[in-house]
Order: structure tokens, then sequence, then C-alpha cells
């Protein structure tokens, strides 16, 4: 099942399935999101949920006992309920089940509101903790934009003008060792050689937006104030590319084996509920 929200400058296409975004276009039919050809990758904006990235061996320590978890969590592979819906806007819910305890001994709901405001889109998370005891999480974003053409002509302007320092995925977990790239007022020229070894990874980042361009012209910008760590990842050769807001990321190299200590981790108590947000705004 799919669900279209809309309004007089865009039409965004939510999958109940993961309730993943898969389009959003303008009222000239210009298409943002990557369409997810599976000859590169086939997704197009998944929800990273219980945690991001990749634990060591897929496993994790809580409580004693060991549970595995494949990459990026469960929450894009499962159906999510529609529970609220306006011409403009859409929220989605997921609650924990019997089969998710057997993964993630907790008892949560995972809500996905999409809203459309003019010519952006805002993508609101909330977790609630309905476990007795502290929930332990990570939560992410993973939409992929189209870059048709030369993947060389478009570029990355950043908020602040700042040393990115980020580090590189060994076998899905976090090296040890970081790198540094000196933008050029504000700007990081996209080249396929960034991504030869996965992902980058910024664990922290002065920038709390990130704007798209094409020779020089803004395309779109991703506005993500809530977010403290940031992955930006594509496929060599594709015509695409991810601008990542997380709270959380993959196991380090040195991880602690006991999930409350993670780094990244949220720790959200009884009865809380976590908030974020972040927008897509077309320029």
């Amino acid at each position: 099942m799919t669900t279209t929200i809309s309004n007089a400058n865009l039409t965004a296409q939510i999958k109940h399935l993961g309730a993943e975004l898969f389009s959003l276009k303008n009222n000239q039919n210009t298409e943002y999101i990557w369409e997810g050809n599976p000859a590169f990758w086939g997704k197009h904006s998944p929800i990273l949920f219980p945690i991001v990235g990749t634990l060591k061996k897929n496993t994790y320590n809580y409580n004693q006992k060991q549970f595995q978890l494949s990459r990026h969590g469960f929450a894009r592979e499962m159906e999510f309920e529609l529970v609220k819906k306006s011409d403009e806007s859409a929220t989605f819910s997921l609650i924990s089940t019997l089969e998710t305890q057997k993964v993630f001994p907790f008892n949560f709901e995972l809500q996905i509101c999409y809203s459309l405001d003019e010519n952006k889109l805002n993508i609101d998370y909330k977790v609630i903790n309905k476990t007795e005891t502290t929930l332990p999480f990570a939560i992410g974003a993973h939409p992929a934009f189209a870059l048709p053409g030369n993947f060389e002509e478009y570029s990355l302007e950043f908020q602040q003008a700042e040393t990115l320092k980020y580090y590189l995925l060994e076998e899905g977990l976090i090296s040890n060792n970081s790198n540094e790239i000196q933008l050029d007022n504000k700007k990081l020229g996209l080249n396929y050689q960034w991504f030869e070894k996965d992902a980058l990874v910024f664990k922290t980042l002065e920038s709390k937006s990130i704007t798209i361009l094409k020779n020089e012209k803004s395309i779109l910008k991703v506005n993500f104030n809530d977010f403290p760590n940031l992955g930006i990842w594509t496929v060599q050769n594709a015509p695409f590319l991810c601008i990542e807001p997380w709270f959380g990321y993959s196991d380090t190299l040195n991880e602690y084996d006991d999930f409350l200590k993670k780094e990244g981790i949220q720790l959200l108590k009884n009865n809380e509920t976590f908030k974020s947000n972040y927008s897509v705004e077309i320029l």
C-alpha cells in the first residue's frame, strides 16, 4: 500500500512498508528521490531503527543476554499503520510485537509523520517508550536523492565554514582512523572517489543543513538541526546521493559489549517520548 500527500508545490508518496518515502516531486513533475534501481541500490529512503548501521557480528548484549539485529534494524522491513491522514500530511505507526521482542526486548511505538509546508517536506520522528525500563535505541534517516547526469557537476554546500572530520567504515564498522576534508567556500565537490570505501561518517558536525547544487545552482536543502550525527553515501557510478541524519551509528572496532554503553545510543526513560525532525526543502 502507498499514501500520497500534496500541496500546490509538492507531491510526496510513501510506502506503508517501512513508512518509506519513495517519491517527492515538484509541480513541474521533477523527481527528487532516487528511483530504487536494484542494480545500484533497491531502496529510496528507509527508516533506520532501532539501530543505525552495523553491530559487531550483528549481535549486542543486554541484561546479560545476547540478541541479534541485522544492519539498520527491522523497521524498514515492517508494515506501518496509517493512523492519521490529511491532504498535506500522513502519520504512520509501528508498535512492538512478539516478533520484534525476540530481537529487541522492549515495548515501543515508533511514529513517522510526513507533512508538506510550501516547498518543504517535514519528516518527524517520535519514539514512545512503553517498557518499564529504559529504552536504548538509535534512529536515523537514509534519503537517497536523484542526481541525474554527470555526478561531478554536483556539489554540497555546508551551512558552516568548517573542517569536516569523518570516519570510514571497515566491514560495516567504524574504523579508528579519521580523516579531514577542507571545504572550499563551504563547498565539497562530489566525486565517486570519496565513497570507494563506503560511507563517510561524521560523529560531530557544526553544520545543520546541507544544500545540493548542480553547476552552482541550488537544487534542494536537507535541514537536520535535531540530529548530532550524519552519514553521506552513494554506490560507485550510481546517480544518487544519500544525506543521512542520525542519532547513533555503527559499532566502532573497539565497541563496548554492553548495548547501554554503545556510542551514540539514546536512552529513553519509561513513558517518555523522543522527538526529532528533519526536512527536505526544494529550492
